[in-house]
């Protein structure tokens, strides 16, 4: 029998919350074919199962939130265990719950739940959930939530017209309120968390490097056509940037490492994440053995991690388990900013536009592609010389680059 448990999706990932169910008890399932789907504060997915036979046991009802590791159900591999339903029934419903106290909503809470209605003082008495057993999922918070914001408060009622008066009096108009209030979405508390932890975990500083693109804008434009018609896809600059940090990696190894309270962690794979904008927030899904991929290789694993974020399939380790990280601000139009180190990692490389601008190479004016790399690191393990050396060895391999791409 092999346990089914809620997948981790990303470091800061304490708990998700299972959406739906793709399989019934008493089906058959083959590994890897998506079992169900998860909401986590970071992204949705499709979790596939661990391994082919029969789901026995579906121990956890949609919409129901749990901690990571939880057993969601159980897979016999051998196809003959005693199963929840036969293969076609909808498994019985749950005896009803006891009436609850007179200060608790129905149902059991997820921890989650109970901070978020802390936070915006909600009475989870006053709600009804659509969970299971009438339990309120972190969805009928959010509803409410959005609900309430959006309700504007009911305008004064209007005096009465003295009785003298001839012509009517219009009703005042109710003024515009001059503020708004939306409540965040669980995904953007997450990472605001994330973010004002690692400042508060790492000594931040960034150092700023401007880099002549040129030799990579030409091999790029040289072999683009070629590329799109080989490979079905884009070459963009972002794997030109991530074979330079990998190769800088190897040659300093200690910005690949973390800091785990007085210990250095030293890692012995190059697992590059690479930022990824959703609609609603971010996520970093990891290349790994970066180290070990051209250009080719590189551009592929960032259009597939990038296109199965944004439609939510990437699977459990995909996300967690990075090194390093880069964040492509230049796609967005910027030219250089100082990202946030990605905890627990110590540096993270920032890629600014690639433009052309005007430039003096051998006392003359001269109109080259450039580009502002920023690495930010934690200076409690890496130092300013340290992190320098690093970045010059980035812009060295960008700016004297040979290697071919096709």
């Amino acid at each position: 029998m092999t346990d089914v448990v809620m997948p981790q999706m990303g470091e800061s990932i304490v708990e998700g919350t299972l959406t739906k169910w793709l399989k019934k008890a008493g089906e058959r399932v083959e590994r890897d074919e998506p079992l169900f789907e998860i909401s986590t504060d970071k992204v949705d997915t499709e979790i596939p199962a661990p391994a082919a036979g029969t789901l026995a046991e579906v121990l956890i009802g949609e919409g129901t939130t749990v901690a990571i590791n939880t057993v969601v159900a159980r897979i016999d591999e051998n196809g003959a265990a005693v199963v929840a339903a036969k293969v076609g029934e909808t498994p019985a419903p749950p005896p009803p719950s006891p009436p609850p106290a007179a200060e608790e909503p129905v149902g059991p809470l997820s921890p989650l739940v109970r901070r978020m209605a802390r936070e915006h003082n909600v009475d989870l008495a006053r709600m009804r959930g659509t969970g299971t057993g009438g339990r309120i999922t972190k969805q009928d918070l959010e509803a409410y939530l959005a609900q309430r914001a959006a309700t504007p408060a009911p305008p004064p009622p209007a005096p009465p017209p003295p009785v003298e008066a001839r012509v009517p009096v219009p009703p005042p108009r109710a003024e515009q309120a001059k503020v708004r209030f939306e409540p965040m979405s669980v995904m953007r508390q997450k990472i605001a968390e994330h973010m004002v932890l690692s400042k508060r975990t790492s000594a931040h500083v960034t150092t700023v490097h401007r880099v002549d693109m040129t030799r990579v804008a030409r091999m790029r434009d040289k072999h683009k056509d070629d590329f799109q018609a080989r490979y079905g896809m884009s070459l963009t600059y972002l794997p030109f940037v991530a074979r330079a940090a990998a190769e800088a990696l190897r040659a300093y190894p200690i910005v690949n490492a973390s800091v785990e309270g007085t210990n250095i962690v030293h890692h012995n794979e190059i697992n590059i994440g690479i930022a990824v904008a959703l609609e609603n927030g971010l996520i970093v899904p990891v290349i790994r053995n970066a180290d070990e991929k051209t250009v080719v290789g590189l551009q592929r694993a960032i259009v597939d991690l990038a296109a199965r974020a944004r439609s939510r399939q990437l699977k459990p380790d995909e996300v967690h388990g990075g090194t390093f990280s880069i964040t492509n601000f230049g796609s967005f139009g910027s030219i250089f900013a100082t990202p946030v180190i990605n905890q627990p990692q110590v540096a993270i490389l920032g890629v600014g536009l690639v433009e052309k601008a005007p430039v003096i190479v051998d006392d003359a004016i001269a109109i080259r592609w450039q580009c502002y790399i920023a690495l930010t690191f934690d200076h409690r393990l890496i130092d300013g010389a340290l992190g320098d050396q690093f970045t010059g060895k980035v812009k060295s391999v960008l700016e004297n680059w040979s290697e071919e791409v096709l």
